[in-house]
């Protein structure tokens, strides 16, 4: 069985990444875009199938696209 939340946090840090990437931004605006919806639907999918229910303030960080907080919250309890 694949680790869901070491998936999660892939992602999410991903997520992160794209963010940053202010040179696609600003070279390619379209295509930032594009990456960042992939990535925050591929979370999305993620998030939906971890084992419920899940911690409450983790929860709540996915429900809000808290992401950064979700990212501390798997790094501080699944290490």
């Amino acid at each position: 069985m694949p680790d869901l939340y070491a998936e999660l946090a892939t992602a999410l840090r991903e997520r992160l990444a794209v963010i940053a990437d202010r040179e696609l931004y600003a070279r390619d605006p379209a295509a930032h875009l594009e990456k960042l919806k992939s990535v925050s639907e591929k979370i999305s999918q993620l998030g939906a199938a971890l084992p419920r229910p899940l911690p409450g303030d983790f929860e709540h960080y996915l429900q809000r696209a808290s992401y950064e907080k979700a990212l501390a919250w798997i790094d501080a309890n699944r290490t």
